[in-house]
């Protein structure tokens, strides 16, 4: 199923995860600090298929790929 409007909220509820601002916040308050070493999609927070979807998503640049980007920026500002 194809979502119109692709946000972080979205990139959530596609990795199974509390998809409201404040459970958000709170996931990346909890997880973020990634070392710049650390790809996100290698971060431990991550299952298998969570790590697939940010990975293929970045990796073919697909549509997804500013929010993931957008959640990279975030998991690593805290």
């Amino acid at each position: 199923m194809e979502l119109p409007n692709k946000d972080l909220g979205t990139l959530f509820e596609q990795l199974g995860l509390a998809s409201d601002p404040a459970s958000i916040d709170a996931f990346i308050g909890k997880h973020g600090r990634l070392p710049e070493d650390v790809r996100l999609a290698d971060a431990p927070v991550w299952n298998e298929s969570q790590r697939a979807l940010l990975r293929d998503e970045w990796i073919e640049d697909a549509e997804w790929a500013p929010i993931v980007d957008e959640l990279n920026v975030r998991m690593r500002e805290h």
